[in-house]
């Protein structure tokens, strides 16, 4: 056992104990935070605006801290990337997380000191909780590889200015770099598929024992070491034994991923954004990650089918109810206040509060007012997989057809299949048929005879590679949409049909 792992299980076990205690009680943990932010922030720029100094209770903050998305906060933002201090936050952030916006453009997200510990702390202590409950330690004595974007950092405004993963490769302590993969000069590589070539030219007679990265990033990675070598990745790899992701759904890249692998390893389901890091997974047989609610955000949640009203509905972390969609709202240790992230989220637990990520509020197909959301195509394909086993596919995402050539409008489902189904009408019918079942308006507009049954448009190998290094978003922390409510990424696929 070397000293890494020797350490670790102790300082674990005292990691898990302070978990348990917020985690319990969750309520006045959410309360200081809210109070405490208020305050580190009332003499800020949005402080002054927004009357800080008389916020006492949630119904104060609610009334007079709207919430925003970018585009609202953006006028604020600018005055930071002009130089100026405290305007979100006390100071000036320690970084911009640079990232992309469908609207917005380019995205420039504060961290601040207090968050960029968040940041760091939050990722270390799902690895330690991990220890804690399997008594697995031994894979911090191998070699860690985190597959992420360029570390290289340029300067906005006086401040260093990136992408989150390259961010958080500055945040990693000396004591863990010695066993860290890829060098950091093979990080800095910008072109992926160059980048990956390095990263395996170095990693490939190294003991790999933990593998993080986005999951089809990391496919891509196995891919290529399974054709330098034509083995499976545990003869490559004997001690690896722990598997880190985030960003997306795992299900519909779980049965390749270990097919490749040979073996089943454990798997750390986490949820980093720019924006803060807001969950882990905590357990192994539980999918829910634990929201973390004493790390320096106060947490609120809007109805997903409120959303786009006026005057939503804002909650506090003790009003959720289970097996409910919300959109998730965070105020922040970096300057972020009543702030839309995005994505939607639903409850499987509570004391302590576990949650999945369901999706993206503005990423959805409505063109005929069915509302079918991420979760549910997702869920859809993993329950028609299991009646067609022979099934293996490599991605796939969902555009509407309005006004086809022929025939009623429908859904169009482009997959990238490494294993087609023998019998691809009736497999087609069975994802229909789950569809129908998630998703009772989408069924009403089948059965009214408005929308046809989904079309499933098969892609030729590497259709999704090649469209994402056609956008400039190959590798690193970028990904698929899993639908859309135009053909803008659908139209974009079409030379890529078999």
């Amino acid at each position: 056992m070397g000293i890494r792992s020797l350490l670790a299980k102790p300082f674990a076990a005292y990691v898990a104990a302070q978990t348990r205690k917020w985690s319990l009680n969750p309520v006045p943990y959410q309360h200081n935070t809210m109070l405490n932010l208020v305050n580190r922030a009332k003499y800020t720029v949005f402080g002054t605006d927004h009357g800080f100094e008389s916020i006492r209770t949630y119904d104060d903050f609610k009334r007079q801290v709207p919430v925003r998305d970018y585009e609202q906060l953006k006028p604020y933002v600018q005055r930071i990337l002009k130089g100026e201090e405290d305007v979100l936050w006390a100071g000036k952030p320690a970084y911009l997380a640079k990232t992309s916006g469908t609207t917005s453009g380019t995205k420039y997200i504060p961290i601040s000191n207090e968050s960029k510990f968040s940041h760091f702390i939050s990722a270390r202590n799902s690895t330690l909780s991990y220890v804690h409950e399997t008594g697995n330690a031994s894979f911090l004595d191998g070699n860690l590889i985190f597959l992420s974007g360029s570390p290289e950092l340029e300067e906005t405004a006086g401040i260093k200015t990136g992408r989150l993963s390259g961010i958080s490769n500055h945040l990693v302590p000396d004591y863990l770099r010695t066993n860290q993969k890829p060098s950091y000069k093979t990080n800095c590589i910008e072109d992926w598929e160059e980048k990956l070539e390095r990263i395996i030219d170095e990693t490939l007679e190294a003991n790999m024992t933990l593998i993080s990265g986005i999951p089809p990033w990391v496919q891509m990675y196995f891919d290529r070491i399974q054709a330098r070598t034509g083995k499976k990745i545990k003869d490559v790899f004997p001690d690896f034994s722990v598997f880190v992701y985030g960003g997306v759904n795992f299900e519909p890249y779980r049965a390749r991923l270990e097919e490749s692998i040979g073996k089943k390893v454990d798997s750390i389901e986490t949820y980093p954004a720019s924006e803060g890091f807001i969950a882990y997974q905590d357990l192994q047989h539980d999918p829910g990650l634990l929201l973390l609610l004493n790390n320096g955000m106060f947490f609120e949640f809007i109805p997903a089918e409120e959303y786009f009203n006026d005057n939503p509905t804002r909650l506090r972390i003790d009003e959720v109810e289970l097996n409910k969609n919300y959109a998730l709202i965070i105020n922040s240790n970096a300057g972020l206040w009543g702030y839309s992230i995005g994505d939607t989220v639903k409850f499987v637990s509570k004391y302590p509060y576990r949650l999945l990520v369901t999706g993206r509020i503005k990423h959805f197909i409505s063109a005929f007012g069915e509302h079918v959301i991420g979760e549910e195509v997702e869920k859809a394909m993993s329950l028609a997989r299991k009646k067609f086993p022979e099934v293996e596919l490599i991605e796939f995402t969902v555009a509407p057809h309005v006004t086809p050539a022929e025939g009623l409008p429908h859904h169009e489902w482009f997959i990238e299949f490494s294993n087609p189904p023998v019998n691809m009408n009736a497999f087609a019918g069975e994802l229909d048929n789950q569809l129908r079942s998630l998703n009772v308006y989408y069924d009403d507009l089948i059965t009214g005879n408005i929308l046809r049954p989904l079309n499933i448009t098969p892609l030729k190998p590497h259709a999704f590679i090649e469209y994402m290094k056609s956008q400039g978003k190959l590798g690193g922390q970028n990904k698929v949409p899993r639908l859309s409510n135009d053909r803008k990424i659908g139209d974009a696929l079409k030379i890529f049909t078999t």
